[in-house]
């Protein structure tokens, strides 16, 4: 199994990750293992591709059949002579 450590943490979340710990009946070592398993396995859930994001999202509204307006030639690039 790999270790690591972590430098600059600050107090008042040490001080949280023990009161959690005595909490849970385990060691702040045990507990930091637990938090950072639960937050990983977070992100194991296969998330959706943008477009698909977007339908969800605007879907209670009702814009599943928007017109698409018709295309229409290429405007000519300006000149900048």
């Amino acid at each position: 199994m790999a270790s690591i450590t972590v430098r600059n943490l600050d107090d008042g979340l040490k001080r949280r990750l023990r009161i959690r710990a005595a909490e849970h009946g385990r060691s702040m070592e045990q507990e930091a293992r637990d938090i950072l398993k639960a937050a990983l396995n977070e992100d194991a859930v296969p998330s959706t591709n943008l477009g698909t994001a977007i339908h969800r999202l605007f879907r209670p509204f009702g814009v599943e059949n928007l017109e698409i307006p018709p295309r229409e030639p290429m405007r000519e690039p300006p000149q900048f002579d």
